[in-house]
């Protein structure tokens, strides 16, 4: 596969994580961490070049349409009101359009994945409530990881949960949310490659 980090769409990812960087620090670290947990399991689930290369990039900028929240609401150091909730979940929709104008020249496929990352099986995910087979296998990687950074990572509004405690949450959504084949990949990746977390 092509070193992404030589060519020009590379630059461009870069530019728009940091111009969202310049706002929330946390977000750079979260996408680098995301980024290399989707590329390791993608590897494991055996994507192909073109697909691993569009979810690389998927996953730096999963995250670029909260460029569009409102500081107040980004950067709430408490709970979120339902209105605060719907403006944070555009973040989807608004990623996938910026994506769209950009020059990446596989954008359709990246911005995709950007506006589905939270999807759910069961239909309760957004924002368009996708279900089943209609949710794409980089969709459900993606899902995974960012759900499992998230939950491991500190923000002003919360601690950071243990390894054990998000994959315990992780497990239950495979009832529900998660693709139950991705999470067992997922679940044997983390613990091979990450000796730490091997117990809870």
């Amino acid at each position: 596969m092509k070193n992404l980090t030589t060519t020009d769409h590379e630059k461009v990812c870069l530019s728009l994580v940091a111009a969202l960087c310049a706002r929330d620090v946390y977000t750079r670290s979260h996408c680098d961490r995301v980024c290399a947990l989707a590329m390791d399991l993608g590897n494991a689930l055996d994507l192909r070049a073109y697909d691993l290369e569009t979810l690389r990039i998927a996953s730096q900028l999963h995250d670029i349409g909260k460029i569009e929240v409102r500081d107040e609401v980004l950067l709430k150091p408490g709970p979120l009101t339902p209105e605060e909730w719907e403006e944070i979940k555009a973040h989807s929709i608004h990623g996938e359009r910026i994506i769209n104008e950009s020059f990446l020249p596989n954008r359709t496929g990246v911005a995709a994945i950007v506006r589905h990352h939270h999807e759910a099986l069961d239909g309760s995910g957004y924002p368009d409530g996708l279900s089943g087979g209609e949710i794409s296998q980089s969709c459900r990687i993606l899902s995974i990881v960012d759900k499992y950074d998230a939950m491991t990572s500190s923000r002003v509004y919360r601690h950071a949960l243990s390894h054990g405690e998000a994959m315990a949450i992780l497990q239950k959504e495979t009832r529900t949310k998660l693709d139950p084949r991705i999470f067992a990949a997922f679940s044997t990746l983390i613990s091979s490659s990450q000796p730490c977390f091997a117990e809870p």
